[in-house]
């Protein structure tokens, strides 16, 4: 199978974050559970119900086509995509076709062909036995389609650009883009072939999460090989993604946009984009920090490992959490080093633990007086790591909760003189080792004395305590 090229294109579909729908004022709320209940005439396509373009979607559409380095659309309109299935009301969507709102851009190094804006279908529900239901409280959502060039040849090369565009449509605010919701789906179309030459299209679709499109991917390849290898010819057509089984199955022919039949949509207004948005126009290209602008500033300024860096990327609270420390330590690299090293571990650890996986009641402030407990040497590393999972569950200030706790790490020479006496004694032939030399025989003193004292005394002074009891 090594023998064979593999031709991949991606199309992206992610429901847009609006108030109402695409064509209509009916709620977008993807958390209602109530089925057929942010329903109306237009997006159930009553006789004589008008659509109206939701301005919002278009602006979410030609935010992320900036993003891309696209060519935003003066022109565009809408079109009738023709197909009759039972989760489209109208027996069409309302999409785009010849006149997209973005064209060409580029996203982590894969080409892109087109971001277009359409209307989402209705939710099929086949669990009831010999029959099915419709919830069409999905139905008319704005929903943002992309199209990649087929230039992409791996499934990880796949995986990551859909990583990315998650990402970027986060970061935009544009969508949630979460696969197990379905706010963001991805279909792969699939060939392969021994030439430049590309072989015969298959569209692969169900593929709700990252690993799901890798592992289509391969299974695809491998499938397309094994007919090949017999002398046959792989069949164009849709295909579904079965996660139980690891396969793909027939669901039909693949259709081409000629039986589609796609015309304009004649209830909408064509529009002339710069003149809809006005001096707003202009202001579209004013975007946030994207994500590859973000991973770049933080490994040229703090010099993270990527490890870290990618889970700033990608868990906004987190990486939001770590500007904040930044701020509040005014650029003490010392500090922020510190500080982002309890935040990549310990806080991310109570933070996944926490099940509505927030930061708990955990604050920059209250974090930040930890850190510089821990700096100073009140706080030993035990001490902050419990200070911190306090701080997490009630909240309250660093100080107090480490004093309270009986947390913060005791200096009193005289105290600490006792305690050394007494680990000495106790541990005769470890003192007269590193009296020899043995440096490892100090640490082993030292860690007695943390038990001994309960992990109450400081490890520094400590250590020069037996230093200078054992001269």
């Amino acid at each position: 199978m090594t023998h064979y090229k593999a031709t991949i294109g991606l199309e992206v579909h992610a429901e847009l974050k609006t108030v109402t729908k695409m064509f209509c004022r009916c709620k977008n709320d993807p958390d209602e559970g109530r089925p057929n209940w942010n329903i109306c005439p237009v997006c159930t396509a009553q006789p004589g119900s008008l659509p109206v373009i939701n301005k919002k979607a278009v602006e979410h559409v030609l935010r992320v086509g900036r993003a891309v380095g696209a060519t935003l659309a003066n022109f565009t309109e809408w079109d009738r995509k023709n197909y009759f299935y039972p989760d489209i009301p109208k027996g069409y969507q309302i999409s785009q076709y010849k006149f997209p709102l973005v064209s060409g851009g580029e996203l982590c190094g894969v080409a892109l062909t087109r971001i277009h804006l359409e209307e989402d279908t209705g939710t099929s529900k086949h669990d009831r036995g010999d029959y099915s239901l419709i919830d069409y409280d999905r139905a008319g959502v704005p929903l943002m389609e992309l199209v990649t060039e087929p230039v992409i040849h791996d499934a990880e090369t796949a995986m990551h650009f859909a990583k990315e565009l998650q990402l970027t449509l986060r970061y935009l605010g544009a969508s949630d883009a979460n696969m197990e919701k379905g706010e963001m789906r991805v279909e792969a179309n699939i060939s392969i072939s021994q030439t430049e030459e590309f072989g015969t299209k298959v569209e692969v679709k169900n593929l709700n999460s990252f690993k799901s499109v890798g592992d289509a991917i391969a299974f695809e390849f491998k499938r397309h090989a094994e007919v090949l290898g017999r002398g046959e010819k792989v069949v164009q057509e849709t295909r579904g993604w079965d996660e139980n089984t690891g396969k793909t199955f027939s669901q039909r022919k693949k259709e081409t946009a000629h039986d589609y039949r796609y015309f304009p949509e004649p209830d909408l207004p064509k529009l002339m984009v710069k003149e809809v948005f006005g001096e707003q126009y202009e202001k579209l290209p004013s975007l946030p920090e994207l994500p590859w602008e973000k991973r770049e500033r933080l490994k040229k300024e703090f010099g993270f490992q990527d490890s870290v860096v990618e889970l700033y990327i990608v868990d906004a609270a987190l990486g939001n959490f770590f500007e904040g420390i930044v701020k509040d330590f005014r650029g003490d690299k010392e500090l922020v080093k510190l500080s982002s090293n309890y935040i990549s571990s310990d806080v991310a650890a109570l933070k996944k633990a926490d099940t509505s996986g927030g930061l708990g009641k955990l604050t920059t402030t209250s974090f930040a007086g930890t850190m510089r407990l821990v700096h100073e040497g009140a706080l030993s590393s035990r001490g902050a790591k419990d200070t911190l999972a306090i701080l997490f569950a009630e909240g309250g200030d660093a100080r107090a909760t480490a004093e309270s706790g009986g947390l913060i790490q005791k200096s009193d020479i005289g105290a600490l003189e006792g305690v050394v006496k007494e680990v000495i004694a106790a541990n005769e032939k470890a003192a007269a080792e590193y009296k020899a030399g043995k440096e490892a025989s100090l640490q082993f003193l030292v860690g007695q004395g943390m038990k001994a004292s309960k992990g109450s005394a400081n490890p520094k002074v400590l250590g020069e305590l037996f230093k200078k009891a054992l001269i």
